[in-house]
């Protein structure tokens, strides 16, 4: 008979479990950091019961392309994604991992310092080490970044890599894998991975596929050449028998608007023939390194830091550029290095790729920027809120579905992403009718309204507006999520 005696119990909420299914009402009940009952848990007994009448209760969301390496250790209350609802987060997206470099120059090269100056950890392993022994408020699955591999095995990085480069980057691709990463991510737009020609990306793939890794990337171009950008990593995928997830799925540039119809068409078509998949964030805008080559494609940049001028963070660049008296490009320069936020995608687009049924919720914050895209703070409420609830998009359980089940079977976190006996509880209480996003591009810091309670590992991390200090987050390792899944 059913253990009727619990830690805690969540009552009186409306289940959505994440797996796409309609909600129903139910109680969970809570074991250390397992749920260990789920139904009409009236008749049985707990240590603490938590009231959720009037709210949803649902998986912790878990964010499969984030930029939170080095913030897991540097703020690891973890308070702009624990306000969201977010559970667990994937780092080291976009070919920038902060493990395996130890970097001792001033600063590491564009986009490796959009991580901040955390570079410390030779292998991978030590980075695993020390989410170990300071955990995090959240759960933390990393990739190695093959930027991150170019920058410590490369003198000169704007070319190819040598057989022997290569050699060296597998061998710390390798170390990484053994030290439970769950993959190698790529960010072939920007330089200096730009460089690399597609078959050193396939040199170092070939280790993903018998290691059951993902291939995630950042595409070559999300412009004029995004079909041929697909086509790219489409065959990395089948050189190296890995799962490809595509990293924020959009079109750039004017002149590319409304392109998304014809690259979803192509992933669906790929779809029956390998395994693909994607993610996406919720806004028209995107963030990354300030750059004159974005500016063509941009109608508006915002500047979110600057190492020359720190003052003018959170102003547009034509602002900044009348001031100093000069052309944009002109005060691009003297701002590096920098960071910005480039407003060049459309709104139909990423309506389109949203709605589409496999892409997976995602933010692509940067934790490091003076002043952030709201994304950080804002992208999960925001599709709860904004456009599954007031325009109607997606329906509510297809959206948390979108940030819990359906991310959990694409990344392989087993035992998350559903509320179901067993699973580890990591659960977000949240009010359906009052969530929304508060960060905007003018306060980009704002924590979400309706965000109840989090729960990680069966710990409250957020609860009444606030970080609950508690770390219970866990370092999640390839091999223990394989060998789990085989149980």
């Amino acid at each position: 008979m059913p253990d009727t005696a619990h830690d805690l119990i969540i009552h009186n909420g409306v289940l959505i479990d994440g797996t796409g299914a309609d909600r129903i009402t139910a109680d969970v009940g809570i074991t250390g950091d397992r749920i260990d009952a789920i139904g009409d848990l009236s008749s049985h007994t707990a240590s603490d019961r938590i009231d959720a009448a009037g709210n949803i209760v649902a998986p912790g969301f878990i964010d499969v392309h984030t930029h939170d390496d080095h913030a897991l250790l540097s703020k690891p209350d973890m308070a702009y994604k624990a306000s969201q609802g977010v559970a667990t987060v994937v780092a080291g997206n976009c070919g920038i991992s902060l493990a395996p470099l130890s970097f001792t120059g001033d600063r590491p090269p564009p986009p490796l310092d959009l991580l901040g100056d955390g570079y410390r950890f030779p292998k991978m392993a030590d980075l695993f080490a020390a989410l170990d022994e300071t955990p995090p408020a959240l759960n933390a699955a990393l990739l190695c970044g093959h930027t991150t591999l170019r920058v410590g095995a490369m003198d000169e990085l704007g070319r190819g890599a040598t057989d022997d480069e290569i050699a060296a980057m597998r061998t710390e691709l390798a170390e990484a894998l053994d030290a439970g990463a769950i993959g190698m991510s790529t960010g072939l737009f920007y330089p200096p991975a730009n460089a690399a020609p597609t078959d050193e990306v396939i040199r170092l793939a070939e280790l993903l596929g018998p290691a059951g890794a993902l291939y995630t990337t950042h595409l070559r171009d999300e412009g004029e050449h995004l079909q041929e950008s697909l086509e790219e990593a489409f065959e990395i995928g089948r050189a190296s028998g890995a799962k490809v997830v595509l990293s924020h799925h959009k079109s750039a540039g004017a002149s590319n608007f409304g392109k998304t119809k014809e690259s979803l068409a192509l992933i669906d078509r790929v779809r029956t023939e390998q395994d693909v998949t994607l993610d996406v964030y919720p806004y028209h805008a995107s963030s990354t390194v300030l750059s004159k080559s974005r500016l063509g494609e941009s109608r508006r940049v915002i500047v979110t830091w600057s190492e020359a001028r720190p003052d003018v963070a959170g102003r547009d660049l034509d602002d900044i550029a009348a001031e100093m008296g000069c052309d944009l490009e002109e005060a691009v320069d003297a701002l590096q290095p920098a960071g910005a936020i480039y407003f060049a995608m459309d709104e139909e687009d990423v309506q389109r790729v949203l709605k589409y049924p496999h892409a997976m919720v995602a933010s692509d914050g940067l934790p490091h920027d003076v002043f952030p895209h709201p994304r950080l703070w804002g992208t999960f409420p925001r599709v709860l809120g904004h456009y599954s609830r007031d325009l109607g998009l997606i329906t509510l359980e297809d959206a948390v579905h979108r940030m819990s089940g359906l991310p959990a079977a694409e990344f392989g976190l087993t035992d998350r992403g559903s509320i179901a006996v067993g699973n580890y509880a990591d659960i977000v209480v949240f009010n359906a009718e009052t969530v929304i996003d508060r960060a905007d591009f003018n306060h980009p810091t704002e924590a979400a309204a309706g965000i109840e309670i989090v729960f990680v590992n069966g710990k409250p991390v957020w609860r009444d507006g606030a970080p609950t200090g508690a770390r219970p987050g866990k370092a999640l390792r390839r091999q223990a999520l394989q060998a789990a899944a085989g149980r």
